[in-house]
């Protein structure tokens, strides 16, 4: 159900992270896994300068809120900000997708959500690594100016969205 485009060497990783949301190269990829639903997606969305509507589709899915397999289109803007900050972080491991879209009544039921949360626009996404902390995870991703980072470490997440440039603990 999901595509993924050969073996392909990632793009380098760059210096100066937000250099590399506005031009990030040639080659963009993003790489989660989901407990909830057991689906993965390991896939390039970003190449030539384009990206790619048909494996956008297939983010946006994989994004949906799985409580009521409800779906909006996904804002690759922040999966800008994912693949940024595994490229600065040097791993390949898949991020473990906590949370992407919630609908509002999703985010109702869930405590502490923001009630104007980015992840009820498509916008944002909960995730954890295995291999690097939480504290790790949200400096890379604040080095990418491109959103909003969210620490949660008693949660063991980080959020990030594609919102204002922003930082809080949770």
């Amino acid at each position: 159900m999901f595509a993924t485009l050969g073996a392909v060497a990632a793009a380098p990783v760059y210096a100066r992270a937000p250099g590399f949301l506005k031009r990030s190269g040639d080659i963009r990829r993003v790489r989660m896994y989901s407990q909830r639903t057991g689906e993965s997606i390991d896939t390039i969305y970003y190449v030539d300068g384009k990206y790619i509507p048909e494996v956008l589709n297939e983010v946006t899915y994989f994004m949906r809120d799985w409580r009521e397999n409800k779906a909006m289109k996904y804002d690759p803007r922040n999966l800008d900000i994912l693949a940024a900050t595994l490229q600065l972080m040097d791993t390949t491991e898949p991020y473990l997708l906590i949370s992407g879209f919630r609908t509002a009544r999703t985010n109702r039921m869930l405590r502490g959500a923001a009630s104007n949360s980015f992840h009820m626009r498509a916008m944002a996404a909960d995730v954890r690594l295995k291999s690097r902390s939480v504290g790790h995870i949200s400096k890379a991703a604040f080095a990418c100016g491109g959103g909003g980072v969210g620490i949660y470490n008693g949660s063991n997440f980080v959020h990030m969205d594609c919102g204002p440039v922003r930082s809080w603990r949770g």
